[in-house]
């Protein structure tokens, strides 16, 4: 079983998780819909890339991960962010 990287963070009234290993995304009301659909995104994507090999893989860069962690908007905002393993 592997295990991901997911950083959550609220987002309006929703959270979403990113997986800093493939950039995968999944949203939802509270932080354990937002990582049960970034599981089920990690296992989706997992079968496809064991059927083609040429679809695109790779690790987050700094830069993306500093674009989904700033504020959306100009105002300042405090914001909840977490940080998980996943098993997927």
């Amino acid at each position: 079983m592997e295990f991901y990287t997911m950083v959550l963070r609220k987002s309006k009234s929703n959270w979403v998780a990113l997986c800093l290993e493939n950039g995968l995304v999944g949203q939802g009301a509270t932080k354990d819909d937002a990582a049960r659909k970034l599981r089920e995104a990690i296992e989706s994507f997992e079968e496809e890339h064991e059927r083609n090999r040429d679809v695109y893989s790779a690790p987050l860069s700094i830069e993306e991960l500093h674009e989904f962690l700033s504020v959306e908007g100009k105002e300042p905002v405090i914001e909840e962010y977490e940080l998980r393993a996943v098993h997927a």
